[in-house]
């Protein structure tokens, strides 16, 4: 019992350790680059979705029979690198500023995590289906390594070209963001004018009005407003509106919070299902080496949050249309995945596990972008983390209750078919190993049958929940985005 508590104490401390850098990091990204929400969150939790599959390749270069030595490593040594680089990092070029560099230096990011993801899976099936030496995995992870190292080559340079600019250019650049501050500090000290009483009281032709007319009726409407509002005609309502900032218990009220939560439940937890399954899923259909299919989830998992960070930005930049289309996308690909699964045709785990790691991982990319500009940015934090609460909520459901049981009710089944078979032939049962003490095991595509159709079911439905979100979200989106198209 002892042992036990101290494994729940472990973990309770790991895991809210996670959350508490993970949170930080998103909100503190999110705030500096609000132009960029989705690529910026799909690379952080991309490279925080492929940890596996690179400890489990520095894993194949220690080999250690040592685990307690590869779990104080696992434990302490991302720890103190976390530690060590936050005395060095510091805010290069002030707050929220875009600068032209921004594009190139995505685009060498994502580039690295191309190259990266690449490398991973070329090496994680060669080592499949071949023996490598010592010497040749080494080099190999040497060069991970070096992938690994290559962004941190952004910050530096933009150090050292920073320190080298002209001094008439800081000086514009610091005139140009002391305006902006003080523009901001004025905007906070004048009446806040809600965006839904404008749209109450614009008159209805002022939308077939050229973009220019019709943004100087607006802001003519929108003084009047705060001069009415200083004089006590009009009441300026404080609930917020999609596109505002909301706090936790403002958007506990909304429709399209629960909506976006059980959209979210129902594809990341049937994800977190497999991811959790993956082992017993491959034995089942046959696989003896199954750390292969856990690398490649993690692989499939990267490249799935940086893709949806990364397309879902297009489709608001220039379309102006809801983020949550590319999550409808990525949930029928996980329903076709799972289908796939139940089905366990020949070498369909390859494609289940690219089909379902790709959708799981595009969900923590457009979710937090996604409400972050639906409920706004001043109190993220609090709301991702009650988002979060939809994966563990998931994972119970799918796993615990519906996978876990249909696999013991399969594995007994047979289990009795095979005393049965003992009955006429003793020997055969004790050469199987039948009468051994142990965990009974399910083989074949029946374990997972009725569970991989069930969660493909509930992603179908998580799309429909999605496309409701679009739907409810559409002239929000336009009213955000609309400058970037005309």
């Amino acid at each position: 019992m002892s042992v036990l508590l101290r494994m729940c104490v472990l973990i309770y401390v790991g895991t809210n350790g996670e959350t508490f850098f993970n949170t930080t990091a998103l909100v503190t990204c999110i705030q500096n680059f609000p132009k960029s929400r989705g690529q910026t969150v799909g690379i952080m939790k991309g490279f925080a979705g492929l940890s596996s599959a690179i400890l489990t390749q520095l894993y194949a270069v220690m080999h250690t029979p040592d685990h307690a030595t590869l779990v104080f490593m696992v434990a302490v040594g991302p720890s103190l690198v976390a530690l060590g680089l936050m005395f060095i990092i510091r805010p290069v070029g002030g707050h929220r500023q875009v600068r032209p560099s921004d594009k190139n230096s995505f685009l060498f990011i994502y580039t690295i995590c191309l190259l990266l993801a690449s490398y991973l899976v070329g090496v994680m099936l060669v080592q499949d289906f071949m023996q490598l030496s010592d010497n040749v995995v080494g080099i190999l992870t040497v060069l991970l390594l070096i992938l690994l190292v290559l962004p941190i080559m952004i910050p530096v340079t933009l150090t050292l070209s920073s320190k080298t600019q002209h001094p008439i250019e800081e000086a514009l650049l610091f005139e140009s963001s002391k305006g902006e501050t003080s523009t901001s500090q004025e905007k906070e000290d004048q009446p806040e004018v809600i965006l839904s009483e404008v749209e109450e009281e614009k008159p209805k032709d002022i939308d077939s009005l050229p973009p220019s007319e019709r943004r100087k009726r607006i802001a003519e409407l929108q003084t009047k407003l705060v001069q009415a509002a200083a004089r006590g005609g009009v009441r300026i309502r404080r609930k917020p509106h999609r596109g505002e900032n909301f706090t936790l218990m403002q958007a506990l009220v909304k429709a399209d919070f629960w909506l976006i939560w059980c959209s979210l439940l129902l594809g990341s937890g049937s994800g977190l299902t497999v991811i959790d399954n993956l082992g017993q899923m491959s034995q089942a259909v046959g696989f003896k080496d199954v750390h292969i299919f856990v690398s490649l989830t993690s692989i499939w998992n990267f490249l799935g949050r940086v893709g949806g960070g990364y397309f879902s930005e297009i489709i608001i930049r220039e379309h102006a249309y809801p983020r949550h289309i590319a999550l409808v996308i990525a949930q029928i690909l996980m329903a076709v995945g799972h289908f796939l699964f139940a089905m366990a045709w020949p070498r369909t785990m390859y494609i289940g596990t690219f089909l379902v790691g790709l959708g799981y991982g595009a969900h923590w990319a457009i979710v937090p972008a996604a409400v972050s500009e639906l409920f706004g940015v001043k109190h993220f934090g609090a709301m991702y983390n009650f988002l979060t609460v939809a994966n563990p909520t998931g994972s119970l459901i799918f796993s615990g209750l519906i996978a876990s049981n249909l696999y013991d009710y399969e594995a007994e089944k047979q289990a009795q078919g095979h005393q049965i078979t003992a009955l006429t032939s003793p020997r055969l049962l004790h050469n199987m190993g039948f009468l051994a003490d142990g965990p009974l095991k399910c083989e074949g595509a029946v374990c997972f049958f009725v569970s991989s159709l069930i969660m493909s079911a509930f992603c179908v439905v998580g799309a429909g929940l999605s496309l409701m979100v679009v739907y409810r979200t559409k002239r929000v989106y336009t009213q955000l985005y609309r400058s970037n198209r005309t």
